[in-house]
């Protein structure tokens, strides 16, 4: 049977939605209103899926050195995926309903936690109603197992680490986050507007299509062959709500995956009491 590494589409989910061996996870988030997501899970989710809360599953504790959504402790996120049902054996599958942002996350923390079976779903919520593929309100069934993680710590990065590649040249910080946000010009969520100094803006949704799916891999490419400008791809740091997360899969896509390869590890960006003495730029560049 296929694995399923990068993005899946509805219909090869819909083939094995009733699959034993498959986790499905909705990651639906808002982070305006964050009782929407669980609020729209309970009202209609896909067949078995469980839910996955951006605050509460996907992020460990917030603390005084850390940002908004640092990453969870690999050990309790491991036991809450394993008793959902995850084990070496089972493909997991992720999808929200904002272009693949926050199932991303989850994508990206399997990886980190050593399960390359993880996917996400091209299109999500969208794609999946316009097939007019099955949605209910029942409560998951879990198949609990044990699911040890084996953590790759070389796809997290310090923030020290972020601060000395920049000022040397070495990596790409990728802002994914939109242009007004970049530029200061509206903050609806972090205390601070702006972005951090020497990022470079690349908004998330420029991946997508006009149906919502991720573009061709020759056309994403191209993009971050520019967007790189000769670094190697294994240097391109992310910036945005989740470590690493829609361009680190994107990057997958385009034939680039040591572009995916790093993520902040305390989920810092411009937010977080231990953000405020740090610098931080506004404007275009």
């Amino acid at each position: 049977m296929q694995v399923w590494k990068t993005l899946i589409p509805p219909h090869a989910l819909a083939d094995q939605i009733a699959n034993p061996d498959w986790l499905i996870v909705d990651t639906r988030f808002d982070l305006t209103a964050p009782a929407a997501g669980p609020a729209a899970y309970a009202a209609a989710h896909f067949p078995g899926a469980h839910y996955a809360h951006l605050d509460e599953d996907l992020a460990g504790p917030i603390r005084p050195d850390t940002g908004r959504h640092p990453l969870p402790d690999p050990a309790v996120l491991a036991a809450k995926l394993g008793a959902w049902g995850l084990g070496d054996a089972v493909q997991l599958v992720a999808y929200d309903d904002s272009g693949g942002a926050l199932a991303a996350r989850l994508w990206w923390l399997a990886r980190w936690l050593g399960h390359d079976a993880a996917a996400v779903l091209d299109g999500g919520l969208a794609a999946w109603r316009a097939l007019g593929l099955p949605l209910d309100a029942e409560r998951p069934v879990s198949r609990p197992r044990r699911f040890l993680p084996r953590v790759r710590p070389e796809l997290a990065i310090g923030v020290g680490d972020v601060v000395a590649g920049l000022a040397q040249r070495e990596i790409l910080l990728l802002d994914a986050r939109s242009a007004v946000r970049f530029r200061g010009e509206s903050e609806p969520i972090d205390v601070r507007a702006g972005h951090v100094p020497g990022a470079v803006n690349h908004p998330f949704q420029q991946n997508l299509g006009a149906d919502g799916r991720f573009l061709a891999p020759q056309e994403l490419a191209a993009r971050y062959a520019a967007l790189l400008a000769g670094l190697s791809p294994g240097n391109v740091v992310e910036r945005m709500v989740a470590p690493a997360s829609p361009h680190a899969i994107t990057c997958s896509r385009s034939s680039m995956p040591a572009c995916a390869a790093r993520g902040s590890t305390s989920g810092r960006g411009v937010s977080g009491s231990a953000n405020q003495n740090r610098p931080i730029a506004s404007g275009p560049d």
